[in-house]
């Protein structure tokens, strides 16, 4: 199968991006930036646009929800060490973990990058432990959705150098209800702010990207009919969090 083409690649430099395609081929098009075939997969070009900005040739960058492997693809393709992991990994380098408990000694990443669930709407493997079973909008108010995934920003914390930085992709939820009369129609979850909430009693704010969604519902028109006659929206972007770890009186001190 022939890899999808390499798009133009260049610095974004608003807060709006639109990539032109999910995945591509690396720099000598022999490697395709993940798997197109993955749900859930990070767009190739967000992970490059943030290795650009925020890291250097030789630097350590980790995932610890590697999914089908995109950071580490990026990574090779522009001189990174990419350390991906997951707690059922999809090939041989990236190593089986837990997210929570991230299996690197302390200030030892130049980047971190995640890509977290998005609440239960994806079903990534039959792991009791994936945070993606956790329901965002739960009986518990999604309190161990949140908290699972406020432990991995603390992990992340830890393995992160100071100074350096961490970008969270994440996006809001919204689902039918399930049978409540006269609760309304939906569920809406706003997780990218409760998320943004947690990264912040952690690191310092650096920016806020929107990132357009290109979900193949966005373009079928049942989606798109449901969406109006259900007085409802459907997720058209991504919020991008990128954040930077100081030490804490600087935290304090805001």
């Amino acid at each position: 199968m022939a890899l999808a083409r390499r798009p133009t690649l260049r610095i974004q430099t608003t807060t709006l991006w639109e990539y032109p395609s999910q995945h591509y081929d690396g720099a000598d098009g022999s490697r395709m930036q993940g798997d197109k075939n993955y749900v859930g997969a990070t767009p190739s070009w967000v992970i490059w646009q943030l290795l650009q900005r925020y890291t250097r040739a030789g630097d350590t960058v980790v995932d610890p929800m590697c999914g089908s492997g995109t950071t580490l693809d990026v990574c090779a393709d522009l001189g990174r060490k990419g350390v991906g992991f997951d707690l059922v990994p999809t090939r041989p380098d990236i190593a089986q973990a837990d997210a929570r408990k991230i299996p690197l000694a302390d200030s030892s990443a130049d980047f971190a990058f995640v890509d977290p669930p998005y609440s239960t709407h994806v079903d990534y493997s039959d792991d009791a432990r994936c945070i993606g079973k956790l329901d965002a909008a739960g009986e518990d108010g999604g309190k161990a959705y949140f908290d699972a995934v406020d432990k991995v920003v603390g992990e992340l914390h830890r393995v992160l150098k100071d100074r350096r930085y961490i970008a969270l992709y994440v996006c809001d939820s919204w689902r039918k209800r399930r049978g409540e009369k006269g609760a309304g129609n939906g569920i809406f979850m706003p997780i990218g702010f409760e998320l943004f909430a947690r990264l912040r009693k952690r690191f310092q704010p650096v920016d806020i990207v929107s990132v357009v969604r290109h979900s193949a519902s966005l373009g079928k028109g049942n989606f798109n009919k449901a969406a109006e006659e259900g007085n409802f929206f459907l997720r058209g972007f991504n919020y991008l969090f990128i954040m930077k770890k100081v030490n804490s009186a600087t935290l304090r001190a805001r």
